[in-house]
């Protein structure tokens, strides 16, 4: 029986929640806390008459190390789930290495303020060393491995879906399938439909920035870096059909490179329809993508950020989104001495999604996740003082906990490749 505290309360965290709440053997207690307590105490409200965990609520500010390492030191979780935005990451993980508690996250650490002269300077130097010009890396949160290690606390990077699942889909891959893993493609499709001309299935800040910057891909052990958008394929998705699908650069492909150096090529594309790239396209054009300050009748904002003010929240996205997502991972190699290739795959349905927590499907299969990972750190299935990714695991009991948890997957051993 452990303790779970969980930062951030957005349609990811709402989703881990309930999940945690239906996982009551393992979290008899958790603590939701974010800027808007509001919003904590409405979950739980909620959830609280379904479950035998105990929920409590908390307002922090994560940017806050103060208040974080105070309301560690006084709720005493066994791990805190850092479920709020990636620019927080630092912040958390340092709050817990003063407290000792283990961590847990979705999505690697980047910068708010991208025009910062210090983190430019060294975002600069990094783009000419790595190869690659995305914003955020995982060089910050793997600088923190010594930390954690003297420490004796595990760091858990990435257990999202991608990255996350993928990871975990590529390390069972290796385990049950592959002698030698030689070409991995990760795709995510969602083939949903919200009905609204322009929105976001995630946090607009994030989502936009990652759409909008230069694709890369792992080849040979260097990056190959793309234009936005240059690179375009149509796959035929089980369950979902034929969509236009977009090689972006993610950061699942850095750790995999790393973890996995015999892979000669690791590339990752998603999905996107007509409409919502002239959306993007215009409102790039337009400055209001931008992080920049600019001030405005006399006061100070920033585009992105009202931008993300307009747009519906992705929270309020589930009882109107129909149809499925496909995500998952196409990997080639060898077994044996003879070539092989499969397709390890999970289907998800928004509205099935809505059904049982209040959430479309995008929201679902990255709170499923969290969770998981969260569960297997408290009860030390995955236990190794340092940061790590979901790859560097034993992949199996998550593998049976996405089966468990909502998240079923297929394997098809053979499968249409990608050009």
């Amino acid at each position: 029986m452990s303790r779970l505290l969980i930062i951030g309360c957005g349609g990811v965290a709402g989703v881990a929640i309930a999940k945690c709440c239906q996982n009551s053997q393992v979290f008899s207690e958790i603590m939701i806390a974010s800027r808007t307590k509001s919003k904590c105490d409405a979950v739980k409200e909620k959830l609280q008459p379904t479950t035998r965990t105990v929920i409590t609520t908390a307002r922090v500010d994560a940017d806050n190390k103060e208040e974080l390492t105070a309301l560690i030191r006084s709720y005493r979780p066994d791990a805190v789930l850092n479920l709020a935005l990636p620019y927080q990451d630092l912040t958390i993980m340092d709050a817990c290495l003063e407290c000792g508690v283990d961590y847990i996250d979705t999505a690697n650490y980047e910068p708010e303020d991208i025009e910062e002269p210090v983190w430019r300077a060294a975002y600069e130097k990094r783009c000419r060393e790595k190869g690659f010009t995305a914003y955020f890396d995982y060089s910050y949160q793997w600088a923190y491995q010594e930390k954690f290690q003297k420490a004796g606390l595990t760091a858990l990077l990435g257990t999202g879906f991608d990255p996350g699942v993928t990871s975990v889909f590529v390390a069972y891959a290796k385990k049950h399938y592959f002698d030698t893993i030689d070409t991995i493609d990760i795709l995510d499709c969602n083939g949903g439909d919200h009905g609204y001309p322009f929105a976001t299935n995630f946090n607009p800040e994030i989502n936009l920035r990652e759409v909008s910057a230069n694709g890369s891909y792992w080849e040979n052990g260097h990056w190959v870096e793309t234009k936005p958008m240059e690179i375009k394929r149509e796959y035929d998705f089980p369950q979902v059909g034929k969509k236009d699908m977009y090689l972006l650069h993610h950061e699942e492909i850095e750790a995999l490179g790393r973890n996995f150096p015999e892979v000669k090529r690791i590339r990752f594309f998603m999905t996107f329809g007509q409409s919502y790239l002239t959306h993007m396209k215009c409102l790039e054009n337009v400055g209001m993508l931008s992080t920049t300050p600019i001030v405005y009748e006399g006061r100070e904002i920033v585009p992105i950020q009202f931008l993300k003010a307009l747009l519906p929240d992705p929270a309020s996205l589930g009882p109107r989104t129909v149809g499925k997502t496909n995500i998952g991972c196409i990997l080639s190699g060898r077994k044996d001495g003879k070539e092989k290739t499969i397709y390890i795959y999970n289907v998800c349905d928004h509205q099935e999604c809505y059904r049982e927590v209040g959430s479309q499907a995008i929201s679902y299969t990255t709170g499923v996740p969290a969770m998981i990972g969260a569960a297997l750190v408290v009860t030390k299935k995955w236990d190794r003082d340092g940061v790590y990714t979901t790859d560097e695991f034993d992949p199996d009991p998550y593998m049976e906990m996405l089966n468990q948890f909502g998240l079923p997957w297929v394997v098809d051993e053979n499968p249409r490749t990608v050009e």
